[in-house]
């Protein structure tokens, strides 16, 4: 199989690595020259990422030379992945009453979940930057499985807090290496790839509702094993990433390269704050739709007096839109640039958000399915400005934008879940319509953007 890192694609300027016989002689030479070769390595994966970026034709020789199945594998990956998660998110109407939870604890369970979920993963990411690990994908997918088994027998607030830890200890190992996979196998075309990767994730969330809803909720809690099959396909096919990425890799180490990461395209102060603006972008958007992950099917019952099974299938439309929005949103930036797509997914739902509290179940669940698609497609964005704003950091990078989005949905659907125990799902509601203001703060981004023309 033809490799989108090193090959053809990749400038022969690629040289001038340090000679292991410069280094040592005995165990502390053996131990630096291990040392010096694998941070050589993660090196030339770095430089190979950036340079097969050089133009949209050369990505789709990459892509057709074999890495997009590969692509796809790791997108469907993370269906499954997601598809899991949203299982945990889902079975909240249903495990509620039965085993005693408040909104409070509710909230706190998906603060447990995310918390695992964003911690760990900036940590992962930074590792895997230096030491790659093609087979922690698997190994992430085989965590998830366990919280899945675990959440089907549990009997109480505090095994349902251990399923959901586990749950999320299994997204934090998955998200920063699948993203960096992703990256490698886009050839080029980063902001498709981020969409490709990340709409599989929205779909999986969005599927998530839709079959607890057909299998779970007429059968009962324990039904939930069920999804530890669909876990064990996502094994099986991440472990063939793994094995397609652990090739790549042992290729990378043969070749000599650089080992100095590429320079930022703005300076320190540009990049810091571009930063913050980016977090607080993240964080606009996932405490908005934090609130309908966990509670906008209690909304939709409180509010029409609608059904568990109706309110299930109103989530699973709105989550289908994110998926919709998340698969646009990255290519529409290859074309128009990173800053408009901010622009209009984030300040420009207000005008609906603001609306929705006051609007019916059909002019709600209509304007829900458009800010949900409009919202998604700045995560792509987001994503891929910041790994232009910092390269060489892919898996820094995507730990914290993926961690960082898990960890604030975590805080806010506890914040939210507490504020309605105190008031009203219905405040709350009427509250978060606010958050799409931060929207105005992309105007302090630095201009990154460069559009790509179409490929002919």
């Amino acid at each position: 199989m033809p490799s989108p890192l090193v090959g053809p694609h990749v400038p022969v300027a690629c040289t001038g690595a340090i000679r292991p016989a410069l280094l040592p002689e005995g165990s502390a030479g053996r131990k630096q020259r291990r040392t010096v070769g694998r941070r050589g390595v993660a090196a030339r994966v770095r430089v190979a990422d950036e340079r097969i970026a050089g133009t949209r034709a050369t990505g789709v020789a990459v892509a057709a030379g074999g890495a997009l199945p590969i692509l796809f594998a790791v997108s469907a990956g993370h269906l499954v992945n997601d598809t899991l998660q949203s299982v945990l998110l889902s079975i909240y109407p249903l495990i509620k009453d039965p085993l005693g939870l408040s909104f409070a604890q509710i909230g706190l369970v998906t603060l447990v979940f995310q918390l695992t979920a964003s911690v760990l993963q900036p940590f992962v990411g930074a590792f895997t930057d230096r030491r790659p690990l093609p087979y922690s994908l698997a190994f992430g997918m085989a965590a998830s499985v366990t919280g899945i088994l675990l959440l089907a027998g549990a009997g109480g607030f505090a095994s349902v807090l251990v399923a959901a830890a586990a749950i999320g200890i299994g997204s934090s190992i998955f998200h920063p290496e699948a993203s960096r996979v992703a990256r490698l196998a886009s050839g080029g075309r980063f902001g498709f790839a981020q969409s490709l990767f990340q709409v599989g994730g929205n779909s999986g969330q969005a599927l998530g509702p839709l079959l607890v809803a057909l299998l779970v909720v007429p059968n009962g809690q324990p039904h939930v094993a069920w999804f530890a099959l669909l876990g064990l396909l996502g094994i099986l096919l991440l472990a063939r990433v793994g094995r397609w990425y652990a090739a790549h890799l042992a290729e990378a180490r043969g070749k000599p390269g650089p080992t100095a990461r590429p320079a930022s395209p703005v300076g320190r102060r540009a990049v810091v704050v571009a930063l913050v603006v980016l977090i607080a972008l993240t964080f606009s958007k996932n405490v908005y739709t934090a609130f309908f992950q966990s509670y906008y099917a209690f909304y939709l019952m409180h509010e029409f007096g609608v059904g568990v099974g109706a309110a299930q299938l109103h989530l699973f439309l709105f989550l289908a839109a994110t998926a919709a929005g998340t698969f646009c949103g990255g290519p529409l930036g290859d074309r128009i640039g990173r800053k408009p797509v901010l622009w209009l997914s984030i300040a420009g739902v207000l005008p609906f958000t603001l609306a929705m509290p006051f609007l019916g179940l059909f002019w709600t669940a209509l304007f829900a399915v458009l800010v949900g698609f409009a919202m998604a497609s700045a995560f792509p964005a987001i994503v891929v400005y910041a790994q232009e704003l910092l390269p060489g950091r892919v898996g820094m990078i995507a730990g914290l934008f993926f961690g960082f989005a898990f960890g604030m949905g975590g805080i806010a659907a506890a914040v939210l879940g507490w504020l309605a125990d105190l008031t009203s799902i219905e405040a709350v509601f009427a509250g978060v319509a606010l958050t799409p203001a931060i929207g105005l703060l992309v105007w302090f981004l630095p201009d990154l953007d460069r559009p790509r023309p179409a490929a002919g």
